[in-house]
């Protein structure tokens, strides 16, 4: 479907190379997937399609990064970069399996900067790692980031995120290893509330979310649909994708006046990633931005 005015742009890349060819969270079983790669690697290629087009459907845009050969999880590209108000903050990855990766998220962001869809593209200070969007989460509602710690990115990353993007960065420590990013536990909805599954956080995490999401806000998952990833979901207005969930959390979802697409994604899941990791949103604006856009078209 083709739009002259997408309702969200994304970068995906396409699956060519994508299969679990190591472990670097407990999701991943390279001995497994090798027993059966070509059917895994065929249901990864129609899943990733099946979430592409009805991406498509819903009116948003998708760039691709080139796939590379040797960079399974390239397909990955919530975690290339944060990205706020046209400005991407490239990722530093901390497995030597994912660094490989950076140069060519930085070729992708510079073509990106190049057509003028992006206004600025920077990277992190030697020595701290963040991975990208997968542990920096945008709340529209409350204009801020919420990133997470302690298995895959640094605390000291905040600060930096903060002065990178002029909002604040609330962080919070990840408790479960199978919860290595915060997109995999905590998916915030458009009109303000938020998936999450308590679990992955620490007491003093849990009692932050409390703080910050009035409770008829919070949507609290149980292990059922965690372990589904059922909170690194995609949404575009009112629709909301995901690989699968519950009846429960798919009522809960609905009765906040959302529409649910399931787009099974299977064989992703054995990397321990969903249709959030596959998906980078790329226009993203802070409240600051939208109220500038507002009053520039007043």
């Amino acid at each position: 479907m083709t739009h002259s005015q997408p309702k969200a742009r994304f970068l995906m890349c396409a699956p060519e190379h994508f299969a679990v060819t190591y472990a670097i969270n407990p999701w991943m079983d390279p001995k497994r997937w090798a027993r059966d790669d070509r059917k895994f690697a065929a249901a990864s290629r129609k899943e990733w399609d099946r979430l592409h087009r009805a991406m498509q459907d819903l009116g948003a845009e998708i760039d691709l990064v080139p796939a590379v050969p040797g960079l399974p999880d390239l397909v990955f590209t919530a975690n290339a970069a944060v990205v706020l108000d046209g400005k991407a903050l490239l990722a530093r990855f901390r497995h030597a399996e994912r660094q490989a990766e950076e140069p060519h998220y930085e070729a992708a962001f510079s073509a990106l900067k190049d057509r003028g869809l992006l206004t600025a593209v920077s990277k992190l200070p030697e020595g701290i790692v963040l991975e990208g969007a997968g542990d920096c989460v945008w709340d529209p509602t409350r204009n801020h980031f919420w990133m997470g710690y302690g298995q895959r990115s640094d605390a000291g990353a905040r600060p930096i995120v903060e002065r990178e993007f002029g909002v604040d960065v609330v962080a919070l420590e990840l408790a479960d290893a199978r919860f290595y990013h915060m997109d995999t536990a905590m998916r915030p909805l458009p009109r303000g509330e938020v998936i999450y599954y308590p679990n992955a956080f620490t007491a003093a995490g849990r009692s932050e979310i409390r703080r910050r999401v009035p409770a008829e806000k919070r949507i609290e998952i149980k292990f059922d649909d965690a372990r589904l990833l059922a909170a690194n979901a995609v949404s575009i207005d009112d629709t909301v994708m995901l690989s699968g969930c519950s009846d429960v959390l798919r009522a809960a979802i609905e009765r906040h006046g959302y529409r649910i697409i399931a787009t099974p994604l299977n064989a992703f899941l054995r990397s321990g990633g969903s249709a959030f990791c596959l998906t980078l949103r790329l226009d993203i604006r802070s409240a600051r931005m939208r109220d500038a856009v507002k009053n520039a078209a007043a």
